[in-house]
Parts: structure tokens; sequence; C-alpha cells
């Protein structure tokens, strides 16, 4: 049993997995705040070397701890990342966890550990502010102008404030806990993602009515809100509809305001910003500020909300008990269904830094992801290269926190705590990468085994050209040396006959179990 000693303050024992760990005194009880960003590329901060464009908070939050370069979401799309983040599962062991309509049912099960859960076991408040998209109720058809359940709260959150999926999808609300914020009972909320319902214009019927044009063949051309065509129908609701430069700021209030209330009393806040996904429509104020379009526009509206995010810790008089941790849930994508000049306004900046793909992509730019870890005091800043994964992070907070997982439950979940603290360069030896499953992409998988990348031979589609994105299909099979070629370029496949067998028995063993 290994143990690990924080300057004397703390000392941790780092439990089998799904034990019981021992007990031993901890001196702190460290609030955490998870922040995720949302289709933030491994290449669009300045510190993971941007050079168009400077975020300097997320650049002191690096500086002040540890900023990994080899950290994976375990898919390349939203929902699923979300899903193995929550209850340390890969999601592709379970179906029906790839990208959710706005109105899907929870797919995150009530009756089981989940990250929330953990730290409510520990004594912790539980908060999400922000994207949901898991699902909400027990069914499709569901009643908006009542209680919906289960959801956030189910599954451990004490505190919910978010919106049901992306922005791009209706119904476009707030939710606060069980109720949307603002119903108005006579004009009730109808949602359906067949069929129109509701005299609402569609981006398909009235273009001129758009402030922001659909991009052609992906779907966002049906009912307007706030002058923007969504994925799905909605009718009703009008007062309670967000404005889209209002939702990132009223999302860091809402944030803040938990900060401010819980200040005395330890806790885990999930705050999930909608920043770069699309519709990029951020404040007015940062509106043509980068140069690189509305997605750039939305990458200083994140980093400045991090920013406000730090101010508050500082005014509650908690920013030294704080861990913060910064990721996103997948790699980015620049056109993905709205003419915003991502693309036209590019200008240089490369959204995936050195690597190949993007989101939907099994390539490394698929979930390679920025991952920041602060703790002051404890934390010491460097650069890690341990190979770690958003999933771990339930196994590893067992630890910290003296907490048990019943055994079966979080399955794939590993205790990497000393890695996520910058103590020990070695994270997980094996990690599974999931592909996108939505364009008609498939839902490719590949494994990587101490910087051996191997992608099985599939059908899929190796580029979709509606968003210029490469997927990491191939009729052959693929294998990499992520150490001396993190950009994929070079297939070694056919010189290292005996790693490919290796791995492919390694990736059938473990999606079998």
């Amino acid at each position: 049993m290994k143990k690990i000693f924080l300057y004397g303050l703390l000392a941790l024992s780092i439990p089998a997995f799904a034990q019981t760990p021992e007990k031993n005194p901890i001196i702190q009880k460290p609030n955490v705040i998870f922040i995720y960003a949302d289709d933030l590329g491994y290449g669009d901060l300045s510190s993971y070397g941007a050079t168009k464009i400077a975020t300097p908070h997320l650049d002191k939050l690096a500086s002040q701890g540890v900023r990994f370069t080899n950290a994976h979401s375990t898919s390349a799309t939203c929902t699923p990342s979300r899903y193995a983040l929550l209850t340390g599962e890969y999601p592709w062991r379970q179906s029906g966890t790839g990208i959710l309509p706005g109105d899907a049912a929870l797919i995150i099960p009530t009756d089981k550990m989940s990250l929330p859960k953990l730290f409510k076991q520990a004594g912790y408040k539980t908060a999400i502010v922000g994207k949901w998209h898991l699902g909400l109720g027990d069914q499709i058809a569901k009643n908006w102008n009542a209680e919906i359940k289960p959801g956030p709260n189910e599954v451990g959150f004490d505190y919910s404030f978010i919106f049901p999926a992306t922005a791009d999808r209706v119904p476009t609300v707030f939710m606060e806990n069980h109720s949307v914020v603002a119903l108005d009972l006579s004009d009730p909320i109808q949602v359906d993602y067949n069929n129109k319902v509701g005299n609402d214009p569609t981006g398909k019927e009235h273009p001129e009515l758009l402030k922001l044009k659909s991009s052609p063949g992906q779907g966002h051309e049906n009912t307007i809100v706030n002058g923007i065509g969504r994925i799905g129908y909605m009718s009703g609701g009008h007062k309670a509809r967000w404005v889209d430069e209002e939702v990132s700021t009223t999302f860091l209030a809402k944030a803040k305001s938990y900060i401010e209330e819980n200040r005395e009393n330890p806790f885990f806040l999930y705050f999930t910003l909608t920043e770069p996904h699309v519709p990029r429509m951020p404040a007015t104020m940062f509106k043509g500020k980068s140069g690189l379009g509305l997605r750039g526009d939305a990458i200083l509206q994140l980093d400045w909300t991090v920013g406000e995010i730090m101010k508050q810790l500082e005014y509650s008089g908690i920013a030294d008990n704080t861990m913060v941790i910064f990721s996103s849930d997948n790699g980015p994508v620049l056109d993905d269904g709205y003419q915003d000049e991502a693309v036209t306004q590019l200008n240089g900046h490369t959204p995936n830094g050195v690597l190949r793909g993007g989101k939907y992509s099994v390539l490394e730019a698929g979930t390679r992801i920025p991952f920041i870890l602060t703790w002051p005091k404890i934390v010491q800043p460097r650069i890690s290269s341990a190979m770690i994964s958003q999933m771990d992070l339930l196994a590893s907070f067992s630890s910290l926190l003296n907490q048990s997982i019943p055994i079966g439950e979080a399955p794939d979940s590993e205790n990497t705590l000393d890695a996520f603290l910058g103590k020990s360069d070695k994270g997980r030896s094996v990690l599974i990468e999931q592909g996108g499953n939505v364009l008609g992409l498939g839902g490719t998988l590949a494994i990587i085994k101490e910087n051996w990348k191997f992608i099985p031979a599939n059908d899929g589609i190796p580029y979709d050209k509606l968003i210029d994105i490469e997927t990491g299909n191939s009729s052959v099979p693929q294998l990499y040396n992520l150490s001396t070629d993190l950009s994929e370029n070079n297939n070694l496949a056919k010189k290292y006959p005996k790693k490919v067998k290796e791995l492919a028995a390694l990736l059938k063993k473990e999606t079998s179990r």
C-alpha cells in the first residue's frame, strides 16, 4: 500500500480500488471547483502554446499548479465524456451514451456512486452550474411545465442551475433544480425533435430572420430563438427563453453566489461552461476582441470567466483552501453548425496545437485536452507528462477524502492521485479513447499503452468534409509511437506487427469485460 505525504500536513492512504480505505487524519478538506470548458482544444490556450490569442487568467492558473500535457477526456464528444467523468465508467460500456437530444431521458444511474455523491458522502455541499447534457426525467416525453425528475439532484447534486442539453438544442431555457426558470403556465413549453410544434419560425423556412446563419447539412435549421436556428422544435416558454449573449454571465453569477454562500462549508462545484461550443454568441464586450471571429471571442470570455471565479475565491476568503481544476470535454471544431467566421478568421491560430483530428475524432486532438490543477500550498507548480483521464477523478478523490466506492461501481476509474497532485509522472498505463458517434463518424475505439497507440482497421469514413476533420478511421490498422510522433503522422503498424497484435488483443480484452 502506497503512502503520500504532502509537506507534513497531509497523510493519505491510497486504497485498493473499491475497498474501504484506511482512516487517516486529513488536516484540510479543500473546496473543489471543476471548471469544464466545451469543445476547447489542446492548442487554444496561450499556456499550451497558442500565439494568436492570449488567455492570461488560465495562464496564471497554469503557472500556479500542475499543467498536464497528456490529459484526456474519454471521448471526442460531450455527452459520453461527461458520463465518464461523473460515473467512473467508460461510456461505450453502456448503450445510449452518445450525443443526446435535448429531450433525452437521464442516462446517469441514480442508484450508483457518482462524483458528486462521493463528495456528499464526505460531508460536502455539491452543485452543478452550467451545461448538463446527460438527460432529464425517466422518459423522452416529458412535461416541461412541471417538475422534471430525475436529474442532476438525483445523481448527487444538492443544487443545480443548468440548461438541459447544449446551446444549439431546444429547449433554450434555464432550469433550477427540477423546474424551468421564469416559467409562464399561460405559455406552456412543448418540445419535439421529430415534428414541428407551434408557430415559431424555423431557420429553414425563414433564413432572413437569422442573425447567425446555419451551415448547410448540419441540422441547425429548426426553431429560431434569439435569431439563431436550433436543433429541434420548440413552442411556448417565451419569457423563459435565454438570450445567448447573457448565458455565460448568468452561469457565472450563479457560480459566484454559490461560492459566497458556501464559503464556510466544504463544497464541490461542477461549473460547466458553454464556451466555445456553438452557437458562439458571447457578450457584447467580447465581440470582435480576439481577431479570430466569434469562436476566439468566446475563448476570451471563457478566460475572463475563470478570472472572475478566482477573484470570487479571494473575495470570499477561501482561495487558499480551494482546489481548482480546469479542463475540456473534448477537442476543438471550427464549423460545427453555424457560419460564425471561425474558419475564415482563423488567422493562423491552431486549436489542435500539433495534434491531428479534433472533436468527433479518435486521433489525439479528439480527447487530448488542456488540464490544469491548482491547490495552494499543497500542489507545487510544474508541467506533468503523466497520462491521466478525467474518469479517474472519482477513484482519486475517493483516496483523498478517505471515502469508499462500492465494489463493482466506477469500474474504470483508477486512483491516480499522485499524478493529479503533481507528485508522480506515472498516471494510467492504459487508456481507451472513443471517437465520435454522430455525423456518420462511428464510435471507433483506440488504445494507448506506454505511449504506443493502436487504432483498429475499420470501415468508417476517414474525413468528414462537413466539419473538415480527420476522423482517424482507416481500412488498415494504425500504430503510432506518441513519444516521438505526437502528430500521428507515421503509421508503424507494418513495422511492428507484434505490437499491433499485442494492443489489438488488449483492446479486445478491455472491451469484453
